[in-house]
């Protein structure tokens, strides 16, 4: 008998997200079982827990997923996952925390393909402005634009403490080097943008983080996104669906939330695809992420 796609759901919090149960399952998955309250040092046993009850040619057909809402947490789990197989033991992992390394993917994936398209431009030494930066697709996006070369500036809305610890990780954890600022104020704010080519706006729900004046005033500013669906937007004035639509008279490129959460979800959509078709045992993370919003996003 045919073993059973499976994929188990690991995350710190007091519930696993619907989101990618109902993602994981509509991609195929035959069962999705939620492991709550998980911590690092249980991850060991839960893995090989599952890796020995089946045989090693049958291991792709096991799948672990971390979710959570800390991106640090996750790819420590992640992490750990690995080191707990025991060749020739094997199965696939996916760690995407709140939807965050899909979700920031699939962010700086528009923003690439707009600026390609629009302006002649790649990532590489854009400036980029990522105001959120402390939340987790924030934070995940920053590293995806450093990884491609842009020249990443990390804002905090309520001062320069938390980015700075922020960049200090980021420098610690992927050798990569970004900036802290601090946007706490409007008149932060439109400094910061003055000086920006590209504002990834990755603020809580609900919360407005740029307005029409700010933006008009930011002359240099080729783009900005904004993955907050819940209103008010996230940056005032731009339209859910909006894709690569002017907002300023300078001619400053929007890309509303929706544009972007229809690449977010066929990317979570296909990694979770591709989990269950290997024919090898897969790591994904927001490297994975990013790859695939490339592509379908081409």
């Amino acid at each position: 008998m045919a073993e059973k796609h499976i994929l188990h759901m690991l995350t710190p919090l007091d519930h696993i997200s619907p989101f990618d149960v109902n993602m994981a399952l509509d991609a195929g998955f035959d069962a999705a079982l939620p492991y709550t309250g998980v911590t690092l040092d249980q991850v060991t046993g839960l893995v090989q827990d599952a890796i020995f009850s089946r045989p090693p040619n049958a291991g792709v057909n096991t799948g672990i997923f971390f979710g959570g809402k800390n991106a640090i947490v996750a790819l420590d789990m992640l992490a750990k996952a690995q080191k707990a197989l025991v060749p020739p033991f094997a199965i696939n992992f996916f760690a995407d925390p709140a939807g965050s390394f899909t979700t920031a993917a699939a962010m700086v994936a528009c923003v690439e393909k707009t600026l390609k398209a629009k302006r002649g431009r790649d990532l590489k030494g854009l400036k980029v402005s990522v105001f959120g930066a402390t939340g987790v697709v924030g934070f995940s996006a920053a590293v995806i634009a450093a990884l491609e070369g842009a020249n990443v500036t990390l804002v905090g809305y309520d001062g320069i403490s938390r980015v700075s610890a922020s960049a200090a990780e980021i420098r610690a954890r992927f050798n990569l080097d970004t900036h802290a600022a601090d946007g706490s104020d409007d008149t932060k704010k439109a400094d910061l943008l003055a000086t920006s080519e590209a504002a990834l706006c990755a603020g809580r729900a609900g919360v407005q983080v740029l307005s029409t004046a700010q933006l008009a005033a930011a002359g240099n500013l080729l783009i900005a996104a904004d993955v907050n669906a819940v209103p008010p937007a996230g940056i005032e004035g731009l339209d859910m669906m909006a894709d690569a639509i002017e907002l300023t008279p300078n001619g400053t490129l929007g890309i509303g939330p929706l544009a972007i959460g229809n690449v977010k979800y066929k990317t979570e959509f296909g990694l979770f695809q591709r989990m269950i078709t290997a024919s090898k045992a897969m790591r994904l993370d927001f490297r994975d992420a990013f790859q695939l919003a490339r592509e379908l996003n081409a």
